[in-house]
């Protein structure tokens, strides 16, 4: 299995910590430990690094010093240990017990399906820091950090002070009833229907998440919610553009 079929770009390796990304190592190898391949980090740059397979081939050196950090983690961690059996050459190593564990038992669905949040579509104030939480496997912080942007945006947006918070914040700033983001333009209905939008989504994604643990641990779920706040986060935009170019309706 080829490293970039489970991260699918070079951003994406990139944004993982040295022990992340070496558990994808790890399951990339495996197979070579079974069928007793050569096993260094010359042979997997050859195969993984030098042959690109869906990496950008211009990312060849950020992803060798990246592999290279998350190789020696894995050493350091006695999980790719010296392999006694190939005398003479030094960097041939072998899967230790734990490190056999840990290959087989992600689950490669959850690893694949974390390239379905593009970066490239992403609000910039969450494009960088929520991608990587989401693509490092924190989703539950990835969506709270998430949330917790749309509710800096609209507390900036709207003049509120740092004493408004939570739903009340924004039912604060979109009241129906002349709330400075509110769409004076709207019919009542959607005025409300915004204000209620945004009271929910921060009440229910956001709010849980800062009293209690609150275990998330579906990609594709989290994936979701951070859409939603991307789509909040633009609504937020659009209002502040509206009233620059037109005044406060």
């Amino acid at each position: 299995m080829h490293i970039s079929d489970l991260l699918h770009d070079a951003d994406t390796a990139l944004a993982l910590e040295p022990d992340e990304l070496g558990v994808y190592i790890l399951i990339s190898i495996k197979d070579w430990h079974q069928q007793r391949q050569q096993i260094d980090i010359g042979t997997f740059e050859a195969a993984h690094i030098n042959n690109p397979g869906n990496f950008a081939p211009h990312r060849t050196g950020e992803l060798k010093e990246a592999c290279r950090e998350a190789w020696a983690w894995l050493e350091g961690q006695g999980l790719l240990l010296p392999d006694r059996q190939f005398v003479g050459n030094t960097m041939q190593r072998v899967l230790s017990r734990r490190a056999r564990r840990i290959a087989q038992a992600r689950d490669h669905r959850d690893l694949s399906r974390s390239r379905f949040l593009p970066q490239a579509i992403l609000h910039p104030v969450i494009r960088e820091d929520v991608w990587g939480l989401f693509h490092r496997g924190k989703y539950d912080t990835a969506v709270f950090e998430a949330m917790k942007a749309v509710e800096v945006a609209v507390r900036e947006a709207a003049g509120l002070t740092n004493a408004d918070y939570g739903t009340d914040l924004m039912r604060k700033a979109f009241n129906p009833q002349g709330g400075p983001l509110t769409d004076g333009g709207a019919e009542k209905g959607e005025r409300e229907a915004r204000s209620a939008l945004f009271a929910g989504a921060i009440g229910s994604y956001k709010n849980p998440q800062s009293h209690r643990h609150v275990a998330l641990d579906d990609p594709s779920e989290a994936a979701e919610i951070i859409m939603l706040a991307n789509h909040l986060l633009r609504i937020v935009d659009g209002r502040i553009s509206h009233d620059l170019i037109y005044g406060k309706a």
